[in-house]
């Protein structure tokens, strides 16, 4: 009687597609017991590209805690809509993107801002790819290295592309200043508070995939979505005049 009554004063809803949640489904799923499959991007091409030294830290540390890493190097990737989406580099990055149930985007901040390079490969990540959501209901870190004074520009602008691309971008994150201090000659990452943080940042995103990857299906079945279907929304947003 209260979920009638409750309907009965929204009269907006359309009780055919409005479902009570279901905490058992949500809080008891089916888990998966492959390592967390994590794709890591950086964003500069550098020899010594302290972005990459960091995404590359950073992998060691995911695999320490038990997931499967994969880095994609953007070098040759095309500027969006330069090429056409099956050139090579384009077909790779989308690739790993479909396969990770995780992510790690770490940028050099270049005048105040995220570089192009790394916003090069955000941009070739659609939302939707042939009925597959590539990056909808995973799970993000967000990081940056600096070459003067601590910022966070960069971090800010990625958490922003990440709720656009509907990830679940975890609480946590990493800014390393004066970067080119932080890291040895053979490209290793000193002991530091700040490579701490990156273990902090990688040890929530391992959690939070865990959490969350075997709900994935769940967490994305939209009231909305359920309410109109594929052909209906094509007309509706596709409309040559309004």
């Amino acid at each position: 009687m209260k979920r009638d009554t409750a309907l009965s004063e929204t009269p907006n809803l359309d009780a055919s597609h409005f479902h009570p949640i279901d905490a058992e489904r949500l809080l008891d799923p089916a888990r998966s017991t492959h390592a967390p499959r994590i794709l890591l991007l950086y964003g500069s091409l550098r020899d010594r590209s302290f972005s990459r030294l960091m995404t590359e830290e950073a992998a060691r540390i995911l695999t320490s805690l038990g997931a499967e890493t994969r880095s994609f190097n953007p070098s040759g990737l095309p500027l969006p809509d330069d090429a056409e989406a099956d050139h090579p580099k384009v077909q790779e990055l989308r690739d790993l993107v479909t396969w990770s149930e995780g992510m790690v985007w770490c940028s050099p901040e270049r005048h105040g801002a995220m570089t192009g390079i790394m916003k090069t490969q955000i941009d070739w990540i659609p939302l939707s790819l042939g009925g597959v959501r590539p990056t909808q209901g995973k799970t993000l870190a967000v990081m940056q290295v600096s070459g003067g004074s601590q910022s966070f520009n960069a971090v800010n602008q990625l958490r922003i592309l990440g709720r656009w691309m509907r990830l679940l971008t975890i609480p946590n994150q990493s800014s390393t200043p004066k970067a080119f201090l932080e890291f040895d000659d053979a490209g290793r990452m000193k002991p530091s508070p700040f490579y701490d943080r990156v273990v902090d940042v990688m040890e929530e995103l391992m959690k939070f995939t865990l959490l969350t990857r075997d709900n994935k299906p769940y967490l994305l079945d939209r009231y909305s979505e359920r309410k109109e279907s594929a052909a209906e929304l094509s007309r509706r947003v596709n409309q040559k005049a309004i």
